[in-house]
C-alpha cells in the first residue's frame, strides 16, 4: 500500500509541473510581450493570477482567504509571508490583487519555462553574493518608485530544518519598507508546508489557508526601527500559525 501510494503522490507532483508548464507554451507569445516592458506588467500579473489559480485548483489546493484589511488599489505595499512550499508563489498571487514583483531565489531560473518567464519579471537574488544583494536593493526600490509592491519571503529561503515553525528574519523587506514609508502587509500560509513539502512523496489536496493581518504602518520610520518592526512582523506571523483563528 505504502509503494502505491509513493506511486501516485510522484504522479501527482508530476502533474504540478505539468499544469505549470502547459498555460505558459499555451500563452506563449502574449508572455514575451508581456514581459518586453515594465509598462505591460499589469497584464502580465493578471495572467499570472489565473495561472496560480489553475495550478492550485488543478492540484485540489482550495485557497480559504480572510482579510484584516483590503490593499487599496495603486498603492504600493512589503508583502511578507511564512515560506514553506513552493506553492507559496501560486497562494500569493491567487491571494493579493494589486499587482506586486517577487524578489526570489536565482535557483527558480533552473525550472525549464518557468525559469525563462520568472528571470524576466522577479528581482533575483544570489544569497551568497554580496553585490547581488545591493542589486536586488536597488531594483526594488526602482519598482516601488514605479508603484509597484513587493513581495519577500523573509526568512530568506524553506528552513532546513523542516519542523522550524518559522526562521528569523532579514532584514531586507523591512530596509525597503522603512525607506519608501510604505505598509508591510504580514500574511500567513497555514497549510502549504503539509499540502505540497519540500519533501518527496509527501503531501496531499486540500483546503489552503491564507490570512491577511493588519499591516504595520511605517510612516515616520527610520532606519532605527528597522528590527523592532522586524520583529513585530515576525511575532505576529508566528504567533496565528501557533494560535490559528480561522
Amino acid at each position: 500500500m505504502q509503494i502505491l501510494r509513493s506511486f501516485l503522490n510522484a504522479l501527482w507532483r508530476i502533474w504540478f509541473y505539468i499544469l505549470m508548464a502547459v498555460p505558459i507554451i499555451v500563452f506563449f507569445p502574449f508572455l514575451l510581450l508581456f514581459t518586453s516592458h515594465t509598462k505591460f506588467y499589469p497584464q502580465f500579473f493578471l495572467l499570472a493570477r489565473w495561472w496560480a489559480f489553475f495550478i492550485l485548483y488543478g492540484m485540489g489546493f482550495f485557497p480559504k482567504i480572510k482579510r484584516e484589511q483590503q490593499l487599496e488599489k495603486g498603492k504600493s505595499y512589503m508583502l511578507v509571508a511564512n515560506h514553506t512550499s513552493m506553492t507559496d508563489i501560486m497562494l500569493m498571487l491567487a491571494t493579493v490583487r494589486n499587482p506586486f514583483v517577487f524578489v526570489g531565489k536565482k535557483e527558480l531560473v533552473k525550472i525549464p519555462l518557468f525559469g525563462y518567464f520568472y528571470k524576466r519579471t522577479c528581482i533575483l537574488v544570489d544569497r551568497g553574493n554580496q553585490k547581488s544583494r545591493k542589486e536586488v536593493f536597488d531594483r526594488a526600490q526602482k519598482r516601488l518608485n514605479e508603484g509597484t509592491s513587493i513581495c519577500i519571503f523573509p526568512e530568506g529561503g524553506v528552513p532546513d530544518n523542516l519542523d522550524m515553525i518559522l526562521d528569523t528574519f532579514k532584514d531586507g523587506a523591512f530596509r525597503l519598507a522603512i525607506d519608501h514609508q510604505i505598509p508591510i502587509v504580514p500574511i500567513v500560509f497555514y497549510d502549504n508546508r503539509d499540502r505540497f513539502p519540500y519533501i518527496l512523496f509527501e503531501g496531499k489536496p486540500g483546503k489552503m489557508r491564507v490570512k491577511v493581518k493588519n499591516f504595520i504602518d511605517t510612516e515616520g520610520k527610520t532606519q532605527e526601527d528597522k528590527k523592532e518592526l522586524r520583529e513585530k512582523t515576525r511575532n505576529l506571523i508566528l504567533e496565528e500559525l501557533y494560535n490559528p483563528d480561522f
